[in-house]
């Protein structure tokens, strides 16, 4: 046989369907449908063996990030307690002061602590009292953290509290061995972890304390004697800072 007989008996191509027109009609429609799922594969990345083999690394759990920000508090208040007399009063103020900042959320404490009557305060009067609150905690904790002891912190564990907020447990740890239980609030604000209340020995809320004194002044003598009588502490903690 002939090479161009052969040529015209060799049997159809396996890529071309057999039958009539109707038969390739089917043919062109099935390869259509699988590349256009192929092609919505693609986009949607699920034809990457890659991406689904290897899915994004997860972030730390919110627990994790809450418990973090106590121990950057920590860290930062067991420095000032370290280098207390050459830094002095003023010196742990400022050392303290962005950390806090940072770390406690003051206009919501600021809010809650005037009770209902911050829904009578025009937003300039809210801006100082958030503020002479502020200044007021990073007083206090300066002139608190005045020396070191040998003292520690210890964190124990985060806690699911109501609201979407969790209680960061820990404790401060003295040379002597007394163990002074004090637990943190958070809630996550604008994407951080943030606290507004403190509980000294599981159970004194510090919120409820300045709820307590300030919600009343102001109801009975008004903002400027509340403001008043924050500047006047604030004023006391720098004297006996000095004094000490």
């Amino acid at each position: 046989m002939s090479a161009r007989t052969a040529s015209r008996t060799a049997p159809p191509s396996a890529s071309r369907p057999r039958g009539g027109p109707r038969a390739r009609s089917c043919h062109r429609a099935r390869r259509g449908s699988q590349l256009a799922a192929w092609v919505a594969a693609l986009v949607l990345g699920a034809a990457s063996p890659a991406a689904a083999a290897d899915p994004a690394p997860a972030g730390p759990p919110p627990e994790a990030e809450a418990a973090a920000a106590i121990e950057t508090l920590h860290a930062t208040l067991l420095g000032v307690m370290k280098d207390a007399q050459a830094l002095g009063f003023s010196g742990r103020l400022e050392r303290i002061r962005p950390v806090l900042l940072e770390l406690y959320d003051f206009p919501f404490m600021a809010e809650k602590s005037a009770g209902l009557g911050w829904r009578d305060l025009d937003e300039a009067e809210r801006t100082r009292l958030v503020d002479a609150f502020s200044r007021l905690a990073i007083a206090t904790y300066a002139a608190r953290f005045d020396h070191h002891d040998g003292a520690r912190f210890e964190t124990l564990g985060v806690e699911p509290a109501s609201h979407d907020t969790v209680l960061v447990k820990t404790r401060i740890l003295r040379a002597s061995g007394e163990a002074v239980a004090l637990d943190y609030r958070m809630r996550a604000e604008a994407g951080r972890w943030r606290i507004i209340d403190v509980f000294m020995n599981g159970t004194v809320s510090e919120l409820a304390l300045r709820r307590s004194q300030y919600s009343g002044l102001l109801k009975r003598e008004g903002f400027d004697a509340l403001l008043e009588a924050i500047e006047q502490k604030i004023a006391a903690q720098e004297r006996g800072a000095q004094e000490a």
